[in-house]
């Protein structure tokens, strides 16, 4: 399984990475954006039958509401209702279940890829050079030019604060780059959950503590995942940031042509 991995995976991401870093005049960064963009739309057939599915209970939402009222006293009949609901419409809540599994599998490698190239030390190029294909591999005395505006892509985008700032408590603070992850990423997710607010409000009509909980835990990932982008960037090298900006940028840019595309059919 590894040895796949390696070959199938693994192995044709790093070349790729590094094709695009000789195609683009040694520029790490617009390899990092163009390979990340171009994955990522390789994968946009992976995602469509999720962001099916996620459409289809969009519309079914008002449906499952007036089950939930009318079976409120008795979960096993909601749940009969709810299956027979979907099967009528055609629904799946698990569908796309597996494009995602593999598209996570792709992105992990991609990871992985760009983690080879940035983490540098004496040894860099001779690893890079056993994973390269022929044609591809770099001379002993290569030095991967990691500039990027003014980011050094080995490093964390971070704002270093003199050590007397506040007693030492604030090291430093998020670069332009890991902000704009982080805002990104919060406005992706507030596109894939349009309605938290909206479930929070029902959720205290109803009796049931889970649909708090359910309720609750939805907005809070709206929040959580930016503030985790931002925590897991001071400790990264700002490439793989760069990376995640991209990504999250492709993410969002995607999401909000469908949900444009959606509402203009409604």
């Amino acid at each position: 399984m590894a040895q796949l991995w390696h070959i199938l995976l693994y192995q044709p991401l790093v070349n790729a990475l590094i094709f695009f870093y000789r195609l683009l005049f040694s520029n790490l960064g617009l390899a990092i954006i163009i390979l990340t963009g171009l994955i990522r739309l390789i994968l946009v057939p992976l995602t469509l039958p999720s962001i099916k599915a996620a459409s289809k209970m969009r519309e079914l939402a008002p449906e499952i509401d007036k089950l939930k009222k009318k079976h409120k006293e008795d979960k096993q009949k909601f749940a009969q209702a709810q299956m027979e609901l979907y099967r009528r419409h055609g629904a799946n809540p698990a569908a796309g279940c597996l494009p995602q599994i593999v598209q996570l599998i792709i992105l992990i490698a991609l990871f992985q890829a760009f983690r080879q190239v940035l983490f540098v030390d004496g040894e860099t190029i001779n690893r890079l050079n056993e994973i390269l294909y022929p044609s591809l591999r770099l001379s002993s005395e290569t030095v991967i030019n990691a500039r990027f505006t003014y980011l050094d892509l080995t490093k964390p985008d971070i704002i270093r604060l003199p050590k007397d700032f506040l007693g030492g408590v604030l090291p430093g603070l998020p670069g332009i780059f890991l902000l704009g992850a982080a805002v990104i990423q919060f406005i992706s997710s507030k596109m894939m959950v349009p309605q938290a607010k909206k479930a929070q409000i029902e959720a205290k009509k109803t009796p049931e503590a889970t649909d708090d909980m359910a309720a609750a835990m939805q907005t809070q990932m709206v929040y959580l995942f930016p503030l985790m982008t931002i925590f897991i960037g001071f400790s990264f090298p700002s490439g793989l940031v760069l990376y995640w900006l991209t990504f999250s940028a492709f993410t969002a840019l995607q999401q909000y042509f469908i949900s444009k595309s959606a509402i203009s059919k409604s």
